[in-house]
């Protein structure tokens, strides 16, 4: 039916083909014998008259017959011998070759065999017999002649015949036998047969038999597909992203993935690795028990997917076989701001270990923007002169020169965000010879308006860090809530779309996909001089502090102003006589200065300053209330200072609760109490261990662990994560990474058109750069690098 014999047709038309060869075998093996009869006849007949043509030159011969005149060469009687005994040999040559008795016998022979005796042993026995007989002289001669028996030719040729046909039938038919069955085996119906044979159910009843004889140490080595609990639980899990943007959340997901695949808990094993060894593991969570799951099935099929629907699978590599690393963050010196001072520190100390070539790309801003944002109404004219004042303020405080690029790209500052927006593609502005690993500082804001390549596909591996808790800063606008409510799921949204890996320096900051909590922020070096100076004052007996409290940040209500301030007006009486200085500019100055008035705090404003700065290295106590910071760097350099840091109980503090001079404070009453211990008490000195915490060398150490840089540079994998990646086949379709390249299409869909983009508090004209923006940094026109058919 289907183009295949049968296993019982295919069986009988082998052994009808066998049972053919045999008989072809059989009847050429009687017509050869048949053959070598009639020769031995002729043979005897041959040598019948031979041996009567031998007897008469016998007889003929002249008597006496001396031995000295045959072995003469000149003997009369040799060359007698030699001519009678000539015709007689090629007499038997041509009656054993005759055609009529060789055709017939080629005929029934494959095509190579070939038919005939070598006849030179037949003569060389003639001639040496005869020249024994020459040898033994005439009494050799006579003695043949006069006994009662005597040996013929005919009788010996018939001795050796026999022997040889003996040999002849034992191997000529076995060969030409083995030789039908090396034909036999090439033939198309032999290959039927033994496929049917194989095929058939007679050969599954055998196994089967064989099995039940001989029980497996494992009940299957088979793969079972997944079932539908299963199925569904990986849908869940892959649709945690849209899930999430549902308001449906993780730890929902969770449970719903635990109670599917508890179903099947005890069927979620993959075939053992080793005899006696099982590859299921009881410690490890529900999640990677069903990627294992989900691995073997993929294994047992050999399925292999190259890429994903939205991924670009060609990426840059390294011309020069040293890695890249480009940071990018949204804010830039002078403006004092972490976001300014920390990524400056990161690639200093990512470029000073030269294992890889470093280049930070900040906003460069018009002069009007300029003026808005930069103290001291400081100011430049072009990107050189900003490059240049950021390498000696680095190399001021770093003591040594850093070797890394700064780069620029176009930025507007929002005045109702109090931050700097990207306009354009910021990706653009990193050279393609540098595209290779990307560090995006604060990747939410980076990307909020984002419309251009995305990151992921551009860049070999991306890295986001976290800064700032945006959540906390708009629930305190107006409509805080219904605003955070989208702000969280577009930060959900971008920053898994174009990260590989997140890192958020506390607990205080939104939970991210893909993300991981670290501080890999240090301090300043010179913060670090300051500390052990006040240290080796100490110990030679002079005073190191010899003023009281003080207050240091940004003048905005959301740094910690309006938890001060209500926390001094509550407890006024029981902190009478504590007095405060507060350091800091900002948006809302007279605001804050104005309310403190009017409660009559004892509060000494004073204008923002470095904290590096000598009038600031007297006071012995930093109080910093704030529980909108995700992780404060003045509170950092504080204790680096070796001075009481008087701190909320928050997560955004969780990494100081190990230094003892850091005392933390739950309630406001605690918080009084906290006052007057710092007050009353010396801190104690920073211990080698701790200084080292502080430090950026510890905190590159950490950036690089955490966000597994050491791997991607290094390109070198620890066994138990190879064996883990190999384990979860890395190479199988990724429903999450679909949703991922899914959201950056409709992002960048999203964020091309301008009405949308002021929908949602874009600044206009921030697609795209501006003609200051082409001045300042010698840029091409938007319409001439991206003209409207490249879209």
């Amino acid at each position: 039916m289907n183009g295949h014999a049968s296993p019982s047709t295919s069986a009988n038309t082998a052994f009808s083909f066998i049972s053919k060869g045999w008989r072809e075998v059989r009847d050429s093996a009687d017509a050869d014998l048949q053959l070598m009869r009639a020769r031995a006849n002729s043979f005897k007949n041959l040598a019948s008259s031979f041996d009567r043509e031998f007897e008469n030159f016998i007889n003929s011969a002249s008597n006496p017959f001396f031995v000295p005149s045959l072995r003469s060469p000149s003997s009369s009687l040799e060359i007698d011998f030699v001519k009678k005994l000539q015709p007689k040999i090629s007499e038997f040559r041509r009656v054993y070759s005759a055609p009529e008795i060789s055709k017939k016998v080629l005929k029934k022979w494959t095509p190579t065999a070939r038919l005939g005796i070598d006849l030179s042993a037949i003569r060389n026995a003639l001639v040496s017999e005869v020249e024994g007989g020459y040898r033994g002289g005439i009494r050799e001669f006579d003695r043949f002649r006069q006994g009662r028996r005597r040996v013929s030719f005919t009788e010996f040729w018939r001795e050796d015949k026999e022997e040889e046909r003996g040999q002849f039938l034992e191997w000529e038919p076995i060969r030409s036998l083995k030789r039908r069955l090396r034909e036999l085996e090439k033939k198309s119906e032999f290959t039927e047969f033994f496929e049917g044979f194989k095929n058939s159910e007679f050969v599954d009843k055998v196994k089967s038999s064989l099995k039940a004889i001989r029980k497996e140490p494992h009940e299957s080595q088979e793969v079972l597909p997944l079932d539908v609990p299963e199925l569904l639980a990986c849908l869940v899990r892959q649709s945690e992203p849209f899930l999430d943007q549902l308001g449906v959340r993780r730890d929902i997901c969770d449970r719903i993935i635990e109670s599917l695949c508890c179903r099947r808990k005890n069927q979620l094993l993959l075939p053992p690795l080793l005899d006696g060894e099982s590859s299921f593991l009881e410690n490890e969570n529900v999640n990677d028990e069903l990627d294992k799951r989900i691995a073997s099935v993929l294994r047992s099929t050999g399925h292999c997917c190259d890429g994903g629907f939205w991924t670009d699978v060609s990426k840059q590599s390294p011309s020069d076989g040293k890695r890249h690393v480009a940071i990018v963050t949204t804010a830039s010196l002078p403006w004092m701001t972490g976001t300014a001072v920390n990524p400056l520190f990161r690639a200093a100390y990512l470029a000073k270990s030269e294992k890889q070539k470093v280049t930070l790309l900040v906003p460069w801003l018009c002069k009007s923007d300029q003026e808005l944002v930069y103290p001291n109404n400081l100011t430049f004219s072009s990107p050189v002169e900003q490059e240049n004042y950021i390498y000696k303020w680095l190399e001021e405080r770093l003591g040594f020169r850093a070797n890394f690029k700064i780069s620029f790209y176009p930025g507007k500052f929002s005045k109702s965000r109090r931050s700097i927006i990207p306009a354009g593609d910021t990706s653009q502005f990193i050279p393609s010879k540098d595209v290779d690993i990307a560090v995006l500082e604060e990747p939410e804001h980076l990307n909020w308006y984002h419309h251009g390549k995305r990151w992921t596909d551009k860049f070999n591996y991306v890295v986001g860090v976290v800064h700032t808790n945006y959540l906390e800063y708009i629930k305190r606008e107006k409509n805080g809530a219904l605003q955070a409510f989208f702000v969280k799921h577009i930060n959900n949204w971008v920053t898994r779309a174009y990260c590989h890996k997140v890192l958020r320096l506390s607990a205080a900051t939104q939970d991210l996909p893909k993300s991981v909590i670290c501080n890999v922020h240090g301090v300043n070096p010179i913060f670090l001089k300051i500390g052990e100076k006040v240290a080796a004052e100490r110990e030679l007996g002079q005073q190191a502090f010899s003023k009281g409290a003080y207050f240091l940040g940004k003048m905005v209500w959301a740094k910690g102003y309006r938890e001060l301030i209500d926390l001094l007006a509550k407890h006024r009486n029981d902190l009478d006589g504590f007095k405060l200085d507060v350091f800091g500019n900002g948006e809302d100055a007279h605001e804050v200065q104005r309310t403190a008035k009017r409660l009559d705090l004892n509060l000494n404003f004073l204008k923002g300053r470095d904290h590096a700065d000598d009038s600031l290295h007297g006071y012995k106590v930093f109080i910093n209330p704030s529980v909108s910071d995700v992780l404060c760097t003045a509170t950092a350099e504080a204790l680096a200072m070796g001075k009481f840091v008087i701190c909320a109980d928050h997560p955004s503090n969780e990494f100081f609760r190990s230094f003892p001079n850091c005392l933390t404070y739950k309630t406001s009453d605690d918080f009084v109490l906290k006052v007057k211990e710092a007050l009353e008490n010396e801190p104690q000195p920073l211990t080698p261990e701790q200084r080292y915490n502080l430090s950026w060398e510890a905190a590159t150490n950490r950036f690089i662990q955490y966000s597994e840089l050491d791997r991607v540079l290094n390109d070198a994998k620890d066994d138990k994560k190879l064996e883990k990646s190999i384990t979860k086949a890395v190479s199988m379709p990724n429903l999450s990474e679909m949703a991922d390249g899914g959201l950056a299409f409709a992002h960048y869909c999203f964020t091309g058109n301008e009405f949308l983009r002021l929908c949602t508090g874009a600044i206009p004209g921030t697609r795209d750069y501006d003609k200051q923006h082409c001045k300042d940094l010698h840029l091409l026109p938007p319409q001439v690098e991206n003209p409207i058919y490249g879209w």
